[in-house]
Formats: structure tokens, sequence, C-alpha cells
């Protein structure tokens, strides 16, 4: 049987029902959103005089979650506009529509037997074939499914999304005893490819993968704490990034989680295990206390951490009073921070003889331990179980990964001479002479199965551009970006300079990969796999040779950098960008030219410069104004002020889209271009769309006269920005920026609907640039910037 998802429905609409149902729209597929119909009227609804069959109050709760999508923060949704495939409905009046859809996912309250009710009734009235799921994070998928028809057995499974499931990457998919192979194959090439989830496939055990072995990474770092006499911060200020770990590090994390809801995880393996792992479950004292008192995070404002006036607070867990905020400060982690690379971080650290390494051995060695114990037993592979905790957790390096990194055979040998039990999978692995978890085989990753080295199966839409470059080199490269041949006459121009920042080497391997795919290849894509797409020019370089006055040198170089924005508009090969995460300022400036952009979901994008006293200069004015014309129908009378009033208000305000999506709703990116849901296959989609391009017959555009609102328009322009300055809003000096702004934007003081040519509107960004840049006002906002890390307001 062939499966394919093309509407689905959510039952139970809490802050997880509905982020999934959210996440469900936010990919293009129509989901009803289902939850129980109320026993009592509000005071509003008596009112009102509504009755409790009044479709209002009985589909009150779904509404409610509804609302909440559109306040909440991070958004679960892309776009507001996602909200139209969202129907509502109730347990009662609506589960007959369960027949229409082809994925029900349940959601509800954590209790078997409402949950076994529930699917009673489910399977009374859904279309057999229909893929059922639960989003449990902890009880049995097995015991879930007893008692229901064959046909609901075999196409029942877990999913266990992490929330934000927006913005979290890891989906658990665990199959029960009776699900169909087939099924379980489709749900993980669906996860990974429409739903855009890195999937992995965990057994039928309490918790699953990542939430057992990161409650009890937690717990043993609680204990660690309270057996070392360390401080919350202090804590914190070694298990977060310099380990390769998220900000919120352990208990920033746990204040985020909610201590009412880690409790109540790390209570369910308590119940079903025994000895000594039984005991690492058993929470604190003090932790049952804080629930007591209330203090359960951040939603109640206190936990771990309570912020007073601008300062953080700890709480004492002997006294649970609070005292500002403590970090660990010890030579190894001064030394860690001179040391490159994560993996001789790591090492460094936990062998360390001070205080943060009898922390971090003490947290590793048994959290290392307990998940090889576990391998087999919560995942076929070691590989599950690293993917898990990367992308449930936000770790940097899985347990096995950590294991390499720190010598697999030397911290054996410790574990042992301190008494400590290792599985036989790790002894059996080093006595046949396997020294790491992990190695390479033809180029490929590959790792331990427990007898061999086996290659770390791929989903074919991954390209991982530090192995594929390692395995078949570079065409050219400076210090600034590399040119990769991708395979089928694709090549691809890779930024990895400082922050992806543009200066003139990643200028001059623009130049040099144009002219080399126009001579040798079909297609460029333009794109990396760093932090960030790119956050803009290097405005170090742009301050330091103002400071200097070399107002020649800077022209020079932003005259480069607009003619190679212009190189790429009219490339005779197509041009795809492939922008994530921040594309800002330069960045943003690279992607409008190109024949088409291929974005991720998450692609904040925008034209940021008036944050540093500045306006864009490498020609993004007058690109964004001509991707708003691009769009016009041909015939249509145009006013084209409203179209320069949107465009100056875009770059004048630094707008910058919460998502791939809203960066459409923006205008960086039209109907055409393209959103990657799963970023590890933007690479692959926007090869595919260099491609298509190519084998249509792709032809740049020709150079055409743009249409400007002049003089009259200028001064339309500059009526808001001289209200808001009047009003305070703004400085004298954000008053300046917006003038030299609308000047560009409107094409300086030309008759209205003059037709110019785009090297004039390039003159004129350019000259308001190098102005801006020469001001000592807008310098010292770059200084702030860099120095800072946020704007001045001068």
């Amino acid at each position: 049987m062939t499966y394919n998802i093309k509407k689905a429905a959510v039952l139970g609409s809490g802050v997880m029902g509905s982020g999934i149902a959210a996440h469900l729209a936010n990919i293009g597929i129509p989901t009803l959103l289902l939850d129980i119909a109320p026993k009592e009227l509000t005071q509003e609804e008596e009112a009102k005089g509504l009755s409790l069959e009044h479709p209002a109050v009985r589909n009150r709760i779904v509404n409610g979650a509804l609302q909440k999508l559109l306040k909440q923060k991070p958004a679960p949704l892309t776009s507001k506009k996602n909200l139209s495939l969202l129907t509502v409905g109730n347990f009662e009046d609506d589960l007959g529509k369960l027949k229409d859809v082809d994925w029900i996912i349940e959601v509800v309250v954590e209790n078997l037997s409402i949950k076994q009710s529930l699917y009673e009734k489910i399977d009374a009235v859904r279309t057999p074939g229909t893929i059922i799921s639960s989003n449990t994070s902890g009880i049995s998928i097995n015991a879930m499914a007893e008692g229901r028809s064959d046909d609901f057995q075999k196409h029942f499974l877990g999913t266990h999304f992490f929330n934000p499931p927006r913005y979290l990457k890891l989906l658990e998919v665990i199959p029960a005893n009776t699900t169909a192979p087939e099924v379980v194959s489709f749900m993980k090439t669906f996860g990974e490819d429409v739903l855009g989830k890195g999937v992995v496939l965990a057994k039928d055990t309490p918790n699953f993968i990542a939430n057992r072995i990161g409650t009890y990474g937690l717990l043993v770092t609680l204990q660690e704490m309270l057996k070392g006499g360390y401080s919350v911060g202090e804590v914190d200020s070694v298990t977060g990034p310099l380990i390769g770990r998220p900000k919120s590090a352990t208990f920033r994390t746990l204040d985020v989680v909610g201590l009412d809801t880690f409790i109540h995880v790390a209570k369910n393996v308590y119940d079903q295990t025994t000895g000594d792992e039984q005991q690492v479950f058993a929470v604190p004292e003090f932790l049952q206390k804080m629930v007591t008192n209330g203090w359960l995070g951040a939603k109640s404002g206190q936990g771990f951490f309570l912020k007073q006036g601008k300062e953080i607070h700890e709480i004492d867990p002997a006294t649970l009073t609070y005292s500002p905020a403590k970090k660990l400060k010890t030579p190894s982690i001064e030394m860690a921070k001179q040391t490159r690379g994560l993996a001789n971080k790591v090492k460094a650290l936990t062998y360390a003889k001070d205080r943060t390494g009898e922390l971090l051995w003490g947290i590793f060695a048994p959290t290392l331990l307990y998940s090889a114990q576990l391998h087999g037993e919560i995942a076929d592979d070691i590989v599950a179980i690293d993917n898990a905790m990367k992308w449930g957790f936000g770790w940097q390096q899985g347990p096995f990964e950590i294991w390499d990194a720190i010598g697999v055979k030397d911290s054996v040998a410790k574990m042992e001479a301190e008494g400590r039990e290792v599985p036989a999978f790790v002894k059996e692995m080093l006595a046949n002479g396997f020294e790491t978890f992990y190695t390479e085989l033809d180029g490929d990753l590959a790792y331990y199965d427990g007898s061999q080295y086996v290659k770390v199966p791929v989903n074919e839409k991954e390209i991982n551009l530090k192995r594929y470059k390692k395995k078949h080199g570079v065409i050219k490269s400076n210090t600034g970006a590399s040119l990769i041949d991708l395979g089928d006459g694709i090549a691809l121009l890779e930024f990895h300079s400082q922050s992806n920042a543009i200066g003139l080497d990643i200028i001059q391997m623009i130049n040099f990969a144009v002219d080399e795919v126009e001579a040798n290849y079909k297609g460029l894509v333009i794109g990396n796999q760093g932090k960030n797409f790119c956050v803009g020019a290097n405005l170090g370089m742009i301050l330091v040779e103002a400071q200097d006055d070399n107002i020649f040198e800077l022209d020079f170089v932003i005259k480069a950098f607009q003619d190679a924005m212009q190189k790429i508009k009219y490339s005779r090969k197509p041009v795809v960008a492939a922008p994530f995460a921040m594309t800002l300022g330069g960045g943003a400036e690279v992607c409008l030219p190109a024949a088409h952009i291929q974005a991720t979901m998450e692609t904040y994008m925008g034209l940021v410069e008036v944050g540093v006293g500045l306006i864009p200069g490498g020609g993004g004015n007058k690109a964004l104004y001509q991707k708003f014309l691009k769009g016009l129908p041909n015939g249509v009378e145009v006013d084209y002020q409203h179209i320069a009033n949107k465009v100056f208000e875009t770059i004048a305000m630094a707008k910058v889209s919460t998502s791939g999506e809203e960066a459409r709703e923006n205008n960086f990116l039209n109907f055409a271009d393209g959103i990657s849901v799963n970023p590890d296959h933007q690479l692959y989609d926007a090869k595919q769309a260099a491609l298509a391009l190519y084998e249509a017959g792709y032809q740049p555009p020709v150079p055409t006269k743009v249409p400007v609102v002049g003089a009259s328009g200028y001064g339309t322009l500059l009526i808001g920005a001289q209200g808001m300055f009047e009003s305070g809003f703004i400085s004298e000096h954000d008053l300046k920026i917006a003038k030299k702004l609308a000047y560009v934007i409107a094409g300086g003081k030309v008759p209205y609907g003059t037709l110019v040519d785009e090297q004039y509107l390039l003159n004129l960004e350019r000259e308001a640039f190098l102005s801006l840049v020469a001001d000592p006002l807008s310098q010292q906002r770059m200084q702030h910037m860099l120095l800072k890390g946020k704007p001045l307001r001068n």
C-alpha cells in the first residue's frame, strides 16, 4: 500500500497538540484540531445567553488554543495566514470527520486509560489504512494498541515531537510490535522529507531515547552539584556552550522545561526501573519542595534562577534562598577558551585536575556508561542515540561522540580503576582492536555496530559540505570562500570567512565563480552550512577604512560589491541563492539578484544597515524595489509611490523576517522562490532548482530601465520621517539617514515616472552610503555594534 498524507487531524489542543497542528499548517497540510467539549459555561458565555450546545461554547477550548498560537513566543506559525489551514472541532461532535484524514495524531493527557478510550472511538470512525500515532513522551506504545482492530494496530505507532515542534529537530518514531514495516518506513521518510525533522527509530521503552538519557544526565548533574558543593550558577557556567551544549546549560534548561514537567518525566522512568538505575531517577527532596512552593521555573517567574532587577540570582539547594549567580573559575576553563575544536576542549576539561575536571568527569562517566548500557535496548545503534541527544537536547556531540573525543581507551581504564562497571559492548569493541565508536570508510562516516564498522545511512537529499569537500576536493578557494563541484553540472560557492562576512576575498570568488560556471557548468548555488548564511559586509573593515579616511578605498570595495551583484543577476547560467538563519544586510543583497532563492523555513532575512548608521550599499535598495516591481502584472496602472513607500519602510525600519514565509511576505522572496522545510535538504533542493532552470532553457533577464517616483515621491517619503523626528521617536541622525535612503529609493530629484537605468540607481546608493560612512555619528554606531553587538541610538 502506498501512503500519502494530504490531510491530518490532531486530537488534543494543549501546547504540544496546537504546536504540532501549527507545524503541519506551516508545511501546507490542512489539519483538523479537536479537543473536549466544555461541561460548564464561563461567566462571559452566560452573560451572552449561550447554552452548552452553542458551537462557540463547544469549540471554546480549541478556539482558545488557536488564539494562543498567535501570541506565543517563539511563534509556532511561520505566517499568521497559516491559521486558515486549521479547522476546529470537538470529540463529541466531530470525531466522524476523522474518516476524511490520512493521519491522526493523538496528543491528549498522559493517561493510558484515557488514550485507550479515545482510540476505541477512533477505531469506529477511521477509514482503514489511515495512520494513527501518539505523541506520548513515555507511555508504552504496545499497551496503547491493545484491544484495537487489526487494521488499527497495523497502522499505529508513536511519533514523539519535541517542544516547540516548529523549532526542535527531533522526531522519535516508535513502532509497536504490530506496526506494519511499510508504515514505519513511510513515517521515517515523511518525517524527514515533508515534516523536515531528524528522525530516529526508538524502541518501546520508558521515555524512549532522548528523554531517557537527557533526564538521567540532568539528575546525575544535580547529584554531582550536591556532592561536590557546586552552586547552580557554577554548574551552568561549565555545562553550556563551553562543552557544546545550549546556552541554557543544565538548570536554565530545567527552568524552561518546568520543574513539574521534569519531575513527571523522571517519575515515569523511576516507576519502570529497579536497583541502581532507579535510584538515579529518584528526584532530590529540595526539588520536590521547590515544586510544592510553586517555584516551577520560567512559567512561574522563579525556579533555579530568579531575576531581581537586572541581576540574575541562583537558588541555594540547602536553604532554598537566592543570592547573585556565580560562575566557576578554574585554570582549565581559561585554557579551554584558547583550545581549538570542541573535541579538544572537552578532552582537556574532562581530565583537568581541578574542580571543572572533577565536575565534568562526574557527569560524563556515568552518562556515557548509561548510554552504552542502553545500546540495543532503547535503539538499535549508537547513531540513533547520538542523533536523539543532538536533535532533541541541542548537544553538539552525542554520548558516543563525546566518548570518542575524550578517548575510549583512556576513559575506560579510568572508569574501571574507579570500580565503575563498563558494559560488555564497549569492552568487546576495545578487545577487538576498535578504539573509536566512529571512523571513516571511503570518505564516509561509519560507526561501530557491535562487530564491525558500517557506514551511517544518509538520506540522499542530505549534503554534508565538510565531508563532501574532503571526499571531492574544491575547484578554487581563498580565505573567504570556496567553489565546489556539486556534481550533475552544478557548482557551489561556499562562504567561510569569519561570521561569513563579505569582504574583497568573497567578492573575488563571486566573480570567479560566475565566470567558471558560465564557461563550464549548468548553474551555480550560493550556500553554506555555517551558523548563519551571512550577517552582512565586513563591518570592522569598513569602520577601519572610514576612520582612516580611506573613502576612495571604500568606494572601490562598494563598487566591486555592486558589480559582483550585477554579475550574479545577469549570469548566463542560473544562480540559486540558499539563505538560512541570519541573512542580513550584504547577505540579503547576495540573494536578491539571484535567478531563484531556495530559503529554509527558518530564514531571517532583512536589510538592516540603518542599525549601524548606514543604508544598503551593495545594490540592496534597487534590488528590493525591483523585486516588488517584478511581481506586478503587465498592462496594469501602477502606483509606484506605494511601492517606494513599502521599500522605504522595510529598509528604514530594518525589518527582518521571522521565517522564510515572512521573507516572502516582505517581498525578499517571490511566489516562485522555494522554502526547504528540512534545512539538511536545502543544498540538494537548491541544486535541483538550478538544474530545473537550466533544463528549462534559462535566459538571464534583459537589462531594463526602472520607473522611479522622483522629486515628488522623495517629498512624500520624507513626510513620515519628519513627523517621527518631530514627535521624538527618532534622532536627528536617524532623520539624516532616512533622507539619504529616501533620495536613493526615489531615484533623486527627477520627475515622477522617469525611467532610469540600474547603474544610475547604484551610483546614488553608493554616494549615499559613502557619505554616511564618513559621518562620525555613523562611525560611533558601527563601533558600538562591533563592541556591544547591539544598535546605538545617537
